[in-house]
């Protein structure tokens, strides 16, 4: 049965203070959307909905770049998540198969969980909800069975004071044929507390009809949503939580977990090292025995097997480290390649650059890759060796097994095996030493400085 993702991202999150859509808020070096639409591509959608609201362009120009094919849809008022869901009935007139309403700040919805409401579908219960028990249930919606019956979801404010006291909670999340949810939809009353449209009211429309109606039960956890920034703060807290239990469970050493921060899209090979404070930003790969020291910040690299990476390295997107390349403390490699055992130890700038095989780069060398325009390429050949201090001015190339002097600033290709020397002679003027400091001194006196 073909499968449809309804994800509901208009809120206008108020709560969050902030210019920006809720939905677009990082978790995880993501915006929340990312991990709402990610947790329903367990169940192959053949469509993908997201419906916005406010700041639609910013939260549509994000989905976009996420899947292209995502169509958007906007609720120009809100008015409750019934309405909600019938925005995306046009876009989806032409579907014949289930829909999944999901929402964008809610991103740990797990695979199996969905996996179970598609098992319970096509076991030929017509509408399936996702609950949760909860010891304290607080204000959400319970969800009213007989026995093994779904009869209805109350909201907390339309509730009795006995409906209160159930602690089997409504997530929001329903399943179910998606012809079948906007004809339930259409015919919604917002004569409630709220003065909404409820979604959750098509679970007694459809028991008046006669329809199946059950409920699959998850941990609470899952339904983590994010109103607040204290909240955001909790999510980033629990996913960082399994996103370094995931890692450790599939062979990756911590030192100190809680001080590694990882991305929603980190890849970490089995036998890879993460010493004391590392922050892995977003597409970040770590092959199987390389070490990331302590204090370094990656994002957008490939860091392959068995290289070293830090301490107090920061590499840039673009960033990819060969196997048993080096990368050593205060150095910063940007949309740059070194090759097999390639070695910047310390104190250099690499960018926009190639890097050799087995070439060393010396302290100080920068590739000044910048012309205050446009970008320029530098390429170091195999085994190369840059003498500290040396300044590559791009674009330009030093060939394999060449050697620039310290101090060197290198303008014009140096070829295989050659040695350049750019440095100007050094001039010794024995005893001006004296003589220029007591020159310094009487100026000093004449100018009346104490």
């Amino acid at each position: 049965m073909l499968t449809a993702l309804i994800v509901l991202a208009a809120g206008r999150g108020t709560r969050m203070n902030s210019d920006l859509p809720k939905v677009l808020h990082p978790l995880g070096g993501v915006p929340l959307l990312v991990h709402a639409v990610g947790s329903g591509r367990c169940l192959s959608p053949d469509r993908v909905v997201l419906v916005t609201g406010t700041g639609s362009d910013a939260v549509a120009k994000s989905a976009k770049a996420l899947d292209p094919e995502i169509d958007i849809v906007i609720q120009t008022r809100q008015l409750g998540t019934g309405h909600a869901v019938l925005q995306a009935e046009a876009a989806l007139k032409d579907f014949s198969g289930d829909a999944v309403v999901l929402y964008g700040d809610t991103p740990f919805i797990r695979e199996g969980t969905l996996r179970r409401m598609k098992v319970a579908r096509e076991a030929g219960h017509d509408i399936v909800v996702l609950g949760f028990e909860s010891a304290k249930p607080g204000r959400y919606g319970r969800i009213v069975m007989d026995g093994g019956r779904l009869v209805r979801i109350v909201e907390f404010r339309d509730a009795t004071e006995t409906e209160r006291t159930i602690t089997l909670c409504n997530s929001g999340i329903v399943m179910a044929d998606a012809e079948r949810m906007f004809g339930l939809c259409r015919g919604l009353s917002n004569e409630n507390a709220g003065g909404e449209y409820y979604l959750t009211d098509i679970v007694e429309r459809a028991r008046v009809r006669g329809l199946k109606v059950t409920a699959v039960i998850c941990d609470e956890r899952e339904t983590l949503g994010v109103n607040t920034r204290a909240q955001l703060a909790h999510a980033e807290a629990v996913f960082q939580a399994n996103a370094r239990k995931g890692a450790m469970d599939s062979g990756v050493t911590m030192v100190a977990p809680d001080t590694v921060f990882l991305s929603y899209d980190t890849r970490l090979g089995p036998d890879c090292l993460l010493e004391p404070n590392v922050i892995l930003g977003p597409g970040v790969t770590v092959e199987a025995h390389a070490t990331i020291r302590a204090f370094s910040h990656l994002e957008g690299a490939h860091i392959g097997r068995g290289a070293v990476v830090g301490p107090f390295a920061r590499l840039r997107p673009g960033t990819n480290l060969s196997s048993g390349a080096k990368v050593g403390n205060f150095v910063e490699i940007k949309n740059a390649s070194l090759g097999e055992g390639a070695k910047a130890g310390h104190l250099a700038y690499v960018g926009d650059a190639q890097v050799g095989p087995d070439a060393n780069i010396g302290a100080g060398t920068v590739t000044c890759n910048y012309n205050g325009v446009e970008k320029h390429r530098t390429e170091i050949g195999a085994r190369a060796f840059i003498g500290s201090d040396t300044m590559l001015v791009a674009p330009v190339r030093v060939g394999d097994d060449a050697i620039t002097a310290s101090g060197s600033v290198i303008t014009k290709d140096v070829p295989d095996g050659a040695l350049a020397i750019t440095r100007a002679d050094q001039n010794i003027k024995p005893g001006a030493t004296r003589r220029l400091l007591e020159l310094y001194r009487r100026s000093r006196a004449k100018s009346g400085k104490p």
